[in-house]
């Protein structure tokens, strides 16, 4: 179903202009949590002179997966336009690039503010319980201590847990996968900054 909605992104070019385009982008995103209202959609339609409402839908869902894909996952700024498929018209694809790139640091800073304030980790201890089966496996007791930030005071939280043998191979998996991401990151961080320092 998603192959077929890039099909919808040529109607775009019935916008008067690159700040048409960019007007759309930013309502989209302004509108991520509640979706467009009746006044926005008719200032959109009336933007790309569109005659049916019909034709509005898959556009916008076309724009919203662009955005997500831009904001959400893992791509870097210079990889944008690896989103667009060979269908997308080049004129489309340079001026989508363009506006994707202008607003994804604003917006990925956006999301990280949608999430909220996590808890952190202040400490974490552990030890080896002695099973209380003859032939039980060993577990390892692991103790958090977890400081909410977002309290009008600072809270501290506890949490403790056991980890089999088995369950300790996937949570480090997991750990390895997050050490990649923050890697990643990293490296994208030092992109930008190259950039930022080419354009003063």
């Amino acid at each position: 179903m998603e192959q077929t909605l890039w099909g919808h992104l040529p109607l775009l070019v019935r916008s008067n202009s690159k700040d048409s385009v960019e007007y759309i982008l930013q309502t989209l995103w302004r509108t991520r949590k509640t979706g467009l209202d009746r006044a926005d959609r008719d200032i959109i339609r009336d933007m790309l002179q569109l005659q049916n409402e019909s034709d509005l839908d898959p556009l916008l869902v076309c724009l919203r997966i662009l955005i997500r894909r831009c904001v959400y996952e893992n791509v870097k700024r210079d990889e944008i336009q690896n989103l667009f498929p060979d269908e997308v018209l080049p004129e489309l694809q340079r001026l989508l690039t363009l506006l994707l790139q202008k607003f994804q640091r604003e917006w990925r800073e956006d999301a990280l503010k949608d999430q909220g304030t996590l808890p952190r980790l202040k400490t974490m201890t552990w030890d080896m319980a002695n099973p209380d089966a003859e032939f039980a496996d060993p577990v390892a007791v692991i103790n958090l201590k977890l400081l909410n930030d977002s309290q009008s005071r600072v809270k501290e939280t506890e949490v403790k847990f056991e980890l089999a043998n088995d369950t300790l191979e996937t949570m480090l998996n997991s750990m390895y996968c997050i050490r990649d991401q923050f890697s990643n990151l990293g490296e994208a961080s030092n992109d930008h900054l190259s950039q930022d320092a080419n354009t003063l």
